[in-house]
């Protein structure tokens, strides 16, 4: 008999420093991984990862990634303790301080915080990264694109996306794509947006920025990650704030403006069309009904990347072929997740 995830944990802890510490859940996030905060007198704070392999979690990535990134002076959780085999990782508390809870109370620190987040990713990014990534390349990012149209389109539609549409969108998607494919790849962790990054102001330089949720980190273009983190599915980023953001990033790096900038247009339309895609599918195969009413803010940030002009095929497409997530297409990706 399966011992139930809630004993593995307990002999878990057992096992650490944190013996007969105290545990308070956390809110988990879009995956099947649960976080209990621990407490102990005279231990520092931590938190129990809960990632079950039978559900296709692996905490591994995580321990990799995080060793690599604090190795380089930045501030992801330290690993206290792990337990590969069975999914459980006792990591350092980095606190609650996320970069959207601050902003929401002292709006006023936008531009401090988002120049902070810049200078940790370009000192990962400048860093050789661990050898055992995976490629986010051309053939990986129209892949994951094409949740819109196995997820989006059907179930905002309500009938199936026809063939020859999903074939004209994949070589649409495909050939953008390729055109900035060039170059060894950096570091991407993929999730580097308002929720995922906490501030630490009693650190130093990049060290102020607290990372979490990078465990799906792949080699890709140096752009994506700054259209995470600006054109943020979870919360508004002005458009002044975005277009100082984006110059403040050219001047660090010595960037090529013209190249780097359609690279991020180009980097942040897949990754808003994913996320169209991504958000369906949680709320219709997994049960979040959430997740839809975050869709118009994703597609208005398809919208400015689309006005790009070296997207304008795409974006021809998109306004012949794909209906903006309006009250009526969302109602209907909620219903079909009761159908």
């Amino acid at each position: 008999m399966t011992q139930p995830r809630s004993e593995l944990a307990d002999i878990f802890l057992a096992s650490t420093d944190w013996n007969g510490a105290t545990r308070v859940p956390l809110a988990g996030d879009a995956s099947n991984r649960k976080y209990d905060r621990v407490h102990l007198t005279e231990k520092p704070p931590a938190v129990l990862m809960d990632a079950p392999p039978e559900k296709g979690e692996d905490v591994r990535p995580f321990v990799l990634i995080a060793r690599h990134l604090t190795g380089l002076g930045l501030s992801a959780p330290t690993i206290y303790a792990e337990d590969t085999s069975n999914g459980f990782l006792l990591i350092e508390d980095l606190g609650d301080d996320l970069f959207a809870r601050v902003l929401e109370m002292k709006p006023d620190l936008e531009a401090e915080l988002y120049r902070a987040a810049i200078d940790a990713l370009i000192v990962a990014q400048q860093a050789t990264p661990p050898a055992a990534l995976s490629a986010y390349d051309a053939d990986a990012m129209a892949t994951t694109a094409m949740l819109l149209a196995d997820w989006y389109l059907p179930n905002g539609t309500g009938s199936e996306t026809p063939a020859s549409l999903r074939k004209r969108y994949a070589e649409l998607v495909h050939g953008m794509l390729s055109r900035i494919a060039d170059g060894p790849g950096v570091l991407v962790q993929r999730d580097y947006h308002a929720e995922n990054l906490l501030w630490l102001p009693g650190r130093a330089g990049a060290g102020r920025v607290g990372l979490l949720d990078f465990q799906d980190a792949m080699l890709g273009h140096p752009a994506y990650d700054l259209a995470s983190l600006l054109k943020d599915a979870r919360r508004d980023v002005a458009a002044d704030v975005q277009r100082d953001m984006l110059a403040y990033y050219i001047d660090r790096t010595g960037a090529e403006t013209a190249d780097f900038s359609a690279a991020y247009a180009t980097c942040s339309a897949q990754r808003n069309l994913r996320i169209l895609g991504v958000f369906a599918r949680l709320c219709v195969r997994d049960g979040k009904p959430s997740y839809p009413d975050l869709m118009p803010r994703v597609w208005g940030n398809l919208m400015d990347d689309l006005k790009h002009p070296a997207l304008s095929d795409l974006r021809a497409f998109i306004m012949a072929n794909v209906p903006a997530p309006d009250a009526t297409i969302i109602k209907r990706i909620k219903a079909a997740a009761n159908g």
